[in-house]
């Protein structure tokens, strides 16, 4: 059943942890899934989350310490011994393990590897946290289901037992010969429906598809969307079975890289919280606020520019917010569709050239119909001709300069391997501010004076 955590909830796990009640605990907290107990312990105060946490067993807790959240799990690590550390690591996946004591100090990771009690376990953590944790090696687990090409399915299924006792979950069998290079994947159905006697080599798929420990994490989250893959094998350079990479790690990539592209879109230039300190989240807003600051001041400079004209026709005033606008939000949409377009990977199928020309096309017939459009307003509220032209012409070219200037400025940070998601925030709404003012009072200027 589906749990919801309540304020009336939470302030029964005070008063019981006020109360030291562990049947409570036990009762109520201890039945639910890791994902709610972390939930639990991410909402309560570090006293009342350790007391829960030290009622649950050691599966449980070792489950529940792969849950939270990092900030969290950093604090229940520093409170735990190097011992305790270890103890926890000894029931879960290689790939889990490296994750929750990769931010340690050297020197206590290695404290903690000695304490595990399973020599292969400890060499199989220590060997993930030699690679970088955005990339395929950071991600895989150790563990994995394999069977040799040259066994019957009655020698597999003795072997798979016992393999299957240190995997948690059972997604592929990969097949490998006797040099453990993969030669492809045996389907589960496959597996349960053949004679005893049959060999692997019968039933076995080739499938090329794997990655090596160094591709990105990014790439891997391609390929495996783009084959609707559950898991997928990681070798080395020479074809050597090394690990793999599961759908639930995956998915935590994909969300941690959404998280991020739209904080940069929002102008947040570093991954906060709402949980983070006053001084973290200024740090990270304020870079970005600057700059809004500084394209304020040129937008300013620029109106300065045209205070004569403006002393002249005050009516050109009542326009600005619309012309910057609507210079910011065409912008926004443009790059918008060429930031997703490179995080699929599927710019590359048309030129450069091609997705300009398609914008500036959408951009020409976006400019007409509102170009049209408040051509129309001003001139049926009473708006003489040339203002009507005047705002109707600044909008229209607003629009194809934002247009373009959205689709060609997140190519060039990409091409210079800067995250294009920068170009869908603040600046690109404070470059077309600048610019579509610049563009609005040069064609006024051209009108009326």
């Amino acid at each position: 059943m589906h749990f919801e955590l309540t304020k009336d909830f939470l302030d029964d796990i005070s008063t019981a942890v006020a109360e030291r009640n562990t049947a409570f605990v036990n009762e109520n907290i201890s039945e639910l899934h890791p994902v709610d107990i972390a939930q639990i312990l991410d909402q309560v105060n570090q006293q009342e989350a350790q007391f829960i946490y030290r009622q649950l067993d050691g599966e449980l807790s070792s489950s529940v310490l792969v849950e939270l959240e990092e900030d969290i799990r950093e604090q229940f690590l520093a409170s735990l011994s190097a011992k305790e550390i270890a103890f926890q690591l000894d029931s879960i996946d290689s790939d889990d393990a490296a994750d929750i004591i990769q931010d340690l100090p050297e020197y206590r990771i290695q404290r903690v590897l000695s304490h595990i009690e399973d020599d292969e376990h400890s060499g199989e953590i220590s060997k993930l946290l030699e690679y970088d944790e955005d990339t395929a090696g950071g991600l895989m687990a150790a563990e994995y289901i394999v069977t040799n090409i040259n066994w019957t399915i009655e020698q597999s299924l003795k072997e798979l037992r016992i393999q299957a006792e240190e995997t948690s979950y059972v997604y592929t069998i990969y097949v490998v010969n006797d040099e453990n290079q993969l030669l492809g994947t045996l389907s589960l159905k496959s597996f349960l429906y053949a004679d005893n006697k049959t060999k692997i080599k019968d039933l076995y798929r080739i499938d090329p598809i794997a990655v090596t420990p160094l591709t990105t994490a990014e790439e891997v989250a391609q390929l495996m969307e783009k084959y609707d893959l559950v898991a997928i094998p990681v070798v080395d350079y020479e074809n050597h079975l090394v690990g793999r990479i599961t759908i639930d790690d995956i998915v935590d990539v994909i969300k941690e890289e959404a998280e991020k592209d739209f904080q940069m879109a929002s102008g947040i230039s570093e991954r906060v919280d709402d949980r983070d300190s006053v001084l973290i989240l200024t740090r990270a807003r304020l870079p970005w606020l600057l700059v809004g600051l500084f394209g304020g001041i040129l937008g300013s400079l620029v109106i300065g520019s045209f205070d004569e004209q403006l002393k002249v026709l005050p009516v050109l005033a009542f326009f600005i917010p619309l012309i910057g606008a609507m210079g910011g939000n065409v912008g926004v949409q443009s790059s918008a569709i060429i930031v997703q377009a490179i995080a699929n990977n599927s710019l590359s199928l048309d030129s450069t050239s091609k997705k300009i020309i398609k914008e500036l096309g959408v951009a020409l017939i976006n400019g007409s119909v509102l170009g049209s459009l408040i051509f129309a307003y001003t001139f049926i509220t009473g708006s003489a001709i040339k203002l009507s032209l005047t705002i109707s012409i600044s909008l229209f070219c607003v629009i194809v300069f934002a247009g373009i200037f959205g689709t060609l400025i997140p190519l060039i940070l990409n091409k210079r391997n800067i995250d294009p998601a920068l170009a869908t925030g603040p600046f690109i709404t404070t470059m077309n501010d600048i610019i579509g003012q610049l563009i609005y009072f040069s064609i006024a200027w051209f009108f009326f004076f």
